[in-house]
């Protein structure tokens, strides 16, 4: 079978799935939220945008004559896999995931665990604390209901607007070192850390600079996504591919 693959992307595993797709030969193309102004270089065509839910979804793998779908979404684009589980069912194209495992709390972790965003604004309720706020663009705004709090913001793409009233901005783009995120909090006299559990190395390292200097992390638990098949392996991604029929030149 010669293959056309649909790759949801915008992440590090993304990328590096469609260096090693287009390495081996394989037609494809990397979609994109087109939530980040500059996203890194792709090795495989780029569409950038939404599909229109899950029928629009289904429509798009018919039109485009999809023959696979790898999921190497964020783990908390929830609604986007749930969308991809459902419109391959109907479209009858094979789907796996490509996800990061989950980061688990180790000896020294201080972690105060909440279900979601909600949950994270709920637990910040009380005095004034100096807080990294790593949750993404897309949530700060949520956090305006605990205004008592002076935010660090790291951020891909500079803000339009001043994101929370009492904030600073850093613009920066990860993977993050450890020796530099001690540095960040110490500069800016963090008490508190707020970060979605998103597993990988490249934001890694504000969790252990956290537990380094033995401040807190309100973590925030993954969502729930239908059943799937599931890889944290690009190599076990380019197996699949092979054991579902697909052409990989060799």
């Amino acid at each position: 079978m010669t293959c056309n693959l649909l790759v949801l992307g915008g992440t590090t595993e993304g990328t590096g799935l469609g260096r090693a797709l287009a390495e081996a030969g394989l037609n494809g193309t990397i979609s994109m939220a087109g939530r980040v102004a500059n996203p890194a270089a792709q090795a495989l065509p780029l569409r950038i945008g939404g599909f229109g839910g899950v029928e629009g979804l289904a429509h798009y793998l018919a039109e485009a004559r999809i023959t696979h779908v790898i999921d190497a979404t964020h783990p908390f684009a929830a609604q986007m896999s749930a969308n991809a589980v459902a419109a391959c069912a109907r479209a009858e194209v094979p789907l796996i995931a490509l996800t990061r495992a989950p980061w688990q709390a180790e000896e020294g972790d201080r972690w105060i665990h909440v279900p979601d965003i909600a949950g994270a604004v709920q637990a910040l309720t009380g005095p004034h604390q100096r807080v990294m706020l790593a949750v993404g663009r897309m949530h700060l705004a949520d956090f305006a209901y605990q205004p008592q709090h002076h935010y660090l913001l790291r951020l891909v793409d500079p803000p339009e607007a001043r994101p929370l009233p009492d904030c600073t901005v850093v613009v920066d783009r990860g993977p993050f070192a450890l020796d530099g995120d001690i540095a960040l909090m110490q500069q800016h006299g963090i008490e508190l850390v707020v970060s979605k559990n998103s597993g990988g190395a490249g934001a890694y390292a504000k969790i252990e600079a956290a537990r380094r200097l033995g401040l807190p992390v309100l973590m925030i638990d993954r969502p729930q996504v239908p059943p799937r098949q599931e890889t944290h392996e690009i190599a076990q991604v380019m197996e699949w591919l092979a054991h579902a029929g697909t052409d990989l030149g060799v």
